[in-house]
């Protein structure tokens, strides 16, 4: 338990400036979060040093598939979201029920030292509720050597994550719909400042978006045209894009989306966008990369992954630059 970066006093409460949500807490309530609470003298962080998942993973589950393919990447979450979607993947984390051990950033960081590691990745839950022990963690890490990863909601407030961004290498933002209204409903959060998250990080740092494709909240080819859109237009047509297939979880039993529907959706990106994916389905030949000229697979993502660029990033077949950090 440490005091909350950002807050004000308001009255006898606390207001949390953390997040767009702003939450006004009474002594003894907590955001909405849950991992900040006012206990009466202060605003406290209850995840600060507290570990819930901790894993060495290929930087491909992230997903990132553009920054040091084939690699590997220590992952760590913690507990709370500023979110609280029906269709959360990570329910136990997010909503806190799961258990927790403690860890210094000194622990963390000689975890994350070891020569088939890349980085650090925190993910799983939302890492920005993290955010004390993040912004302590971050610049040791850099001095270390080591990469820094975001997945992310991106919901935050922009002074808070100003501090964080120098330290960030590659951020994966979780795009839940394109839809203002969709966005309220189902996440209680503002696309607005989502997207203006997004324009930030892409300023920064090495960026990938994801959509989770959810039948009935946001499959629409109309709703992904838009988005693709958008990403074009805003972040340029080099930035990668996943297509992530949901299935029922927490508390959201909706029919996973038809393959058909995803190949539609990718398809439809594949012609404005030059890096297309599709997630948490068996097909291989959607996790390749391709040469966005002559459509050669530079990349290919089966049991293994294998690497086929010459030096400078570029197509063997026809020279094309491939937007890879390696």
């Amino acid at each position: 338990m440490q005091e909350a970066a950002f807050y004000v006093e308001e009255g006898n409460c606390f207001r949390c400036t953390l997040c767009p949500h702003s939450c006004k807490l009474e002594t003894g309530a907590k955001g909405k979060c849950g991992v900040r609470q006012n206990m009466g003298g202060q605003l406290v962080t209850l995840n600060y040093g507290k570990i819930a998942a901790l894993a060495l993973d290929p930087i491909e589950k992230k997903p990132l598939y553009h920054f040091f393919p084939g690699s590997n990447i220590l992952s760590a979450g913690t507990i709370g979201c500023n979110f609280g979607c029906d269709f959360c993947q990570n329910w136990q984390l997010a909503r806190g029920r799961a258990p927790t051990q403690d860890i210094s950033p000194w622990d963390l960081i000689s975890q994350a030292q070891r020569p088939d590691n890349t980085g650090l990745a925190f993910t799983y839950a939302e890492p920005l509720m993290w955010y004390e022990f993040i912004r302590e963690v971050l610049p040791l890490l850099r001095e270390k050597g080591l990469k820094t990863v975001l997945v992310t909601n991106a919901y935050l407030n922009p002074e808070p994550l100003q501090e964080l961004l120098p330290y960030i290498d590659a951020v994966n933002v979780d795009l839940k719909t394109f839809s203002t209204g969709t966005y309220y409903r189902f996440c209680s959060g503002k696309l607005n400042r989502v997207l203006q998250n997004i324009l930030l990080f892409k300023q920064q740092c090495h960026l990938e978006i994801t959509t989770l494709i959810i039948p009935g909240v946001n499959e629409s080819i109309a709703e992904i045209g838009r988005l693709v859109d958008w990403i074009k237009d805003e972040l340029g047509p080099e930035t990668p894009f996943h297509l992530s297939r949901y299935f029922p979880a927490y508390r959201m039993q909706n029919p996973p989306p038809t393959l058909e529907h995803l190949v539609d959706l990718y398809e439809m990106a594949r012609e404005k966008l030059s890096y297309v994916y599709l997630g948490n389905i068996t097909a291989s030949h959607y996790r390749h990369t391709y040469c966005p000229r002559c459509n050669y697979p530079v990349i290919k993502r089966e049991f293994t992954v294998e690497i086929d660029l010459k030096s400078g990033n570029t197509c063997p077949r026809c020279g094309q630059f491939i937007n890879i950090i390696n």
